[in-house]
């Protein structure tokens, strides 16, 4: 089914006052609240394209950063070989991955490695921390799937689980007894946060150049959600390893108009502008209500706008707690220089 393309307009932003929400790390606070806090019940920080060498000299620091939220840009087109991270280079790799096949080899490796290399770096990194705190890591597949070379949702999976193993939080773990996503957050929630201790959550959204493509009208998010209900029906879920998310910030529920029936309910994040989600037009409860979780991206211009990448620490701090009031579940931006705020981990709304 072709969807709609839906421009997505961005509107100046409503200030939401600081003091709607308060902003203590869920670390330090006391009593059992803290420890039964959910997925679905907190806001935390990201960063935007964490695999650039200006960000971090590798893509380990990136994840020792503390961030809970980590970007990754995918190229597939025939024209490269393999699964190519990199920002603007379709045929070749520019990132801070090194392929490191155990901890005692980060940080000494050759970087400009495929998305093959940055997983392996996730797991050595893991069995060096093995309770780290879950990380989402988002991937924007700039030119989508390419299936007709080996690189679709099937292969992406086997590369998820081969690299990945048991860190892997894969999208049955959170279904369960349920029908599908939508119905599982709806009526248990997220696992909690302790739960998912050492565990990576593998998001998913269709790239630029994919989105600007106008003989592609099968993008990555419609893409992986046929797949997913294509494996539910034939009873395999469990072999699928990420979660498409819906790209770009609409009011009101914006899988109706761009997906058909059968696959809205395998949507369960959303990610889009974060002017756009506090514009004042977006009721963003909406999604805390129904156990969304909200990637809120580019914080830092949501009025008043502050610096991209290096704010003071209390103007990122407060801008955490104010995307946390409206019901943020990760907002992310350019602040690797900040390791006290993207450690952040706040009570969501």
């Amino acid at each position: 089914m072709s969807r709609p393309r839906l421009a997505v307009a961005v509107s100046v932003a409503a200030l939401v006052t600081a003091a709607t929400a308060v902003a203590v790390p869920l670390s330090a606070q006391a009593g059992p609240e803290a420890a039964a806090a959910t997925y679905g019940e907190t806001t935390s920080v990201g960063v935007h394209n964490a695999y650039e060498k200006d960000k971090y000299e590798y893509f380990a620091d990136a994840l020792d950063s503390g961030a809970s939220l980590l970007e990754l840009d995918v190229w597939t087109n025939i024209v490269g070989k393999g699964w190519r991270v990199s920002h603007s280079n379709p045929t070749g790799n520019d990132n801070n991955c090194e392929n490191a096949a155990s901890p005692e080899e980060l940080r000494t490796k050759k970087r400009d490695q495929t998305l093959d290399g940055c997983l392996a770096d996730m797991r050595a990194w893991h069995d060096a921390n093995p309770g780290h705190p879950p990380v989402l890591i988002k991937v924007e597949m700039k030119d989508g799937f390419y299936d007709k070379a080996d690189r679709g949702p099937d292969e992406l999976d086997t590369l998820l689980g081969e690299k990945l193993g048991d860190a892997l939080l894969r999208p049955a773990d959170v279904v369960g007894g349920h029908a599908t996503l939508d119905e599982a957050v709806g009526a248990a929630g997220w696992p909690d946060r302790d739960a998912l201790a050492g565990k990576f959550v593998i998001e998913l959204i269709p790239g630029t150049l994919e989105e600007g493509n106008p003989v592609d009208d099968l993008w990555t998010d419609e893409e992986y959600a046929g797949h997913l209900r294509d494996l539910a029906g034939k009873g395999t879920l469990a072999e699928a390893g990420a979660f498409p998310a819906v790209h770009g910030a609409e009011k009101g529920d914006p899988r109706t108009e761009r997906y058909e029936e059968a696959l809205r309910p395998w949507f369960v994040l959303f990610d889009g502008d974060a002017s756009t989600f506090t514009g004042g037009e977006i009721d963003t409860a909406w999604y805390r209500e129904n156990g969304y979780l909200v990637v809120m991206t580019d914080a830092h211009k949501v009025a008043p706008e502050i610096d991209g990448t290096s704010p003071t620490e209390q103007e990122a701090r407060d801008r955490v707690t104010q995307l946390a009031a409206s019901h943020a579940s990760f907002t992310t931006s350019d602040w690797a220089s900040l390791p006290s705020v993207l450690s952040m981990v706040v009570p969501r709304g």
